[in-house]
């Protein structure tokens, strides 16, 4: 039983933790389930992402209860719970496929849908057997400073939840992390079969919409809606296989020369222009102007149509060149709409959320002769131990002083 118990703890606690600090990324797999059901309008937005937030608060909280044998009931039961919703649920997205992936740990870990239902068979047994057996969990905490332990776990994976949602995930497990060269993570190495895309245009005239390729792109009397790229014919997939940079105003690929250019290149990264945070407007334009100054590049990313740019434009007198890219290709770039991303010869140095973007004060010189210049030094092994101290050593203090209270009253019932 207690390896079920084990066994449960440390799935639902890796499962809630990649999921907190990726909050958004979490968020989006939500509006994919929804978007795929049919559900999408049934949610506000500000409802799926607060969702999002409590279901890693959630996982992470039932797999530290079980973990020190606390709130025995309510894991076991809430454990049992989830696995029961799960269960059929990925099944049926077994079966359908309205979604490559259930998104179960983020991008840390990534199942086909099949594998999701065969490890949720798994936990399922496993929360059937622990609810059964619940009361023969043993504790590691007393039921006197069990209270103590389940309001920090709570605490903790609300505040690392927040944390990165009003920045950018802590630990960044998609391609295009930092030091990664965008160039190399789309080569395929020789003799493999590449897969296949195509990139469609959605246009709307006289107020129907239809999709178009680059072979039979209309002429301009069509309004541009989206852009979407699609898979044709399924080969070796590199880890970044749909980043292309499409020129508004020249429709001309420009994912090659801005890739292979040996200057820096600023890369201003909103999905949905329209949805985006208009509250640093002014920083981006002095970004922007400081990059003229200095021959650097800068280009705006976004998959939102031509008047939603226009007016952006009429909003915050923006001058800088739009380009368009697929929608999802975008979030996954950056969790921050708009965010901003600094590359050399396709390389990425840098990147800054929206609450977090350089001024003046750090752009006093050239990039070169600037720390902001050089590759930002990330370890992930260091990040996950600060973030585990932050947890552990409150909760060693907590089982140090409920140690040293049990003793004491051993001590006093033997005299």
């Amino acid at each position: 039983m207690n390896v079920c118990r084990f066994l449960l703890a440390a799935v639902f606690i890796f499962s809630g933790f990649v999921k907190a600090v990726d909050p958004l990324g979490s968020f989006y797999k939500i509006q994919d389930y929804l978007t795929a059901f049919g559900m999408a309008s049934w949610f506000p937005t500000y409802l799926q992402l607060l969702f999002a937030v409590v279901l890693s608060a959630l996982e992470f909280s039932v797999g530290v209860f079980l973990f020190f044998g606390i709130r025995r009931r309510f894991a076991t039961a809430l454990a049992l719970l989830l696995m029961i919703v799960m269960t059929p649920l990925t099944f049926y997205l077994a079966l359908a496929n309205p979604v490559s992936d259930c998104g179960c740990f983020g991008d840390a870990w990534v199942l086909t849908n099949w594998e999701t239902f065969g490890k949720n068979i798994v936990l399922l047994i496993a929360a059937i057997t622990v609810f059964k057996g619940g009361r023969q969990i043993i504790r590691f905490i007393t039921a006197k400073m069990a209270w103590m332990v389940s309001m920090y776990t709570f605490l903790f994976v609300f505040a690392l939840s927040f944390y990165c949602l009003g920045n950018l995930p802590i630990l960044d497990f998609r391609p295009y992390k930092i030091g990664q060269n965008i160039k190399e993570g789309m080569e395929i190495p020789e003799g493999a079969k590449p897969s296949v895309f195509e990139s469609r245009f959605v246009l709307e005239k006289d107020g129907k919409q239809q999709e178009f390729t680059l072979e039979n792109y209309p002429d301009s009397t069509w309004t541009f809606v989206e852009t979407r790229t699609v898979l044709k014919e399924k080969g070796y997939e590199p880890s970044i296989h749909d980043f292309s940079i499409m020129s508004l105003e020249t429709g001309e690929d420009l994912t090659d020369s801005i890739l292979s250019d040996k200057g820096y290149t600023f890369l201003l990264i909103a999905h949905r222009i329209e949805e985006a945070d208009d509250s640093n407007i002014d920083l981006i334009n002095e970004i922007y102007d400081y990059s003229v100054e200095h021959g650097y590049g800068f280009y705006a990313l976004t998959s939102s149509p031509e008047e939603q740019i226009e007016l952006w434009r009429d909003k915050t007198g923006a001058e800088y060149p739009f380009c368009q890219m697929d929608d999802i290709t975008l979030k996954t770039i950056i969790r921050s709409n708009p965010g901003l991303m600094l590359i050399k010869e396709g390389t990425i140095l840098n990147k800054w959320s929206d609450n977090r973007l350089p001024d003046e004060y750090v752009l006093t010189d050239s990039l070169d002769k600037l720390e902001l210049g050089q590759q930002k030094q990330e370890s992930d092994l260091r990040t996950i131990g600060y973030v585990l101290l932050w947890f552990i050593i409150p909760l060693l203090i907590v089982i140090c002083v409920d140690i040293l209270v049990v003793k004491r009253r051993e001590k006093k019932r033997l005299y």
